[in-house]
C-alpha cells in the first residue's frame, strides 16, 4: 500500500514540476529571446501608484494582481522552432489544455490554448504558439499562468508590448 501511495505522489509531483519547467530549456539559449516575469515581480508592479481616473491603467493593475508567471520565448531559428513546437505539443497533451483559437495568417500558424479555472470565464493558464521561424515572422511561445479572465489580457499586451499581443487581443474581442 505504501508503494502505491508513494508512486501516486511521485507521479503527481513530476507533473507539477514538468509543467513549470517544460519551456525553461529555451531560457538562455543563444538563438532565443526570452522574457520571464514571476509572481514576485507582478506583486511589486501591482504596488506602483497609478492615476485612479485612468480606467485602462486600473484594468492593468487589477490583472497583474491575478498573475503568477509569464514566459515568452521568441526565435527565428528553424531548429529551435522545431524544438519549441514539440515541447508545446507535449505540454498541451499532458496538461489538458483546450484549444481556444487557431489562425493561419500570412504564413504563420497560430494556436491559443487555455486551461480553465474554478469559475466560468476564469483561465488558469494561457498558452500561445506562433509557428514562424524567420526574422520577419519569428516563432513565439507564450505561457501565462494565474487566475484571470480572458477579456483582461488586452490590458497586459498593451502595457508590456508582448510579442503576439495583437493576436491575443483579437482572440479576446467580444469576450468582455
Amino acid at each position: 500500500m505504501k508503494k502505491i501511495i508513494v508512486t501516486i505522489v511521485m507521479t503527481l509531483a513530476s507533473n507539477v514540476f514538468f509543467g513549470q519547467a517544460a519551456f525553461d530549456k529555451f531560457d538562455g539559449q543563444e538563438e532565443v529571446t526570452s522574457i520571464v516575469v514571476n509572481k514576485k515581480m507582478f506583486e511589486l508592479m501591482s504596488k506602483v501608484k497609478m492615476d485612479s481616473s485612468d480606467k485602462e491603467a486600473q484594468q492593468y493593475m487589477n490583472l497583474i494582481k491575478k498573475l503568477d508567471n509569464l514566459k515568452v520565448y521568441t526565435t527565428a531559428s528553424t531548429r529551435v522552432t522545431t524544438e519549441m513546437k514539440a515541447a508545446a505539443e507535449t505540454y498541451i497533451k499532458s496538461n489538458g489544455l483546450e484549444e481556444l483559437m487557431r489562425v493561419n495568417e500570412s504564413g504563420k500558424n497560430i494556436r491559443i490554448m487555455v486551461k480553465s479555472g474554478a469559475s466560468e470565464g476564469e483561465i488558469k493558464e494561457l498558452l500561445m504558439f506562433i509557428d514562424g521561424g524567420t526574422k520577419e515572422n519569428p516563432t513565439v511561445l507564450l505561457s501565462l499562468t494565474g487566475a484571470f479572465d480572458l477579456s483582461e489580457i488586452s490590458a497586459l499586451t498593451d502595457k508590456m508590448r508582448i510579442p503576439g499581443g495583437e493576436i491575443l487581443k483579437r482572440a479576446t474581442k467580444g469576450k468582455k
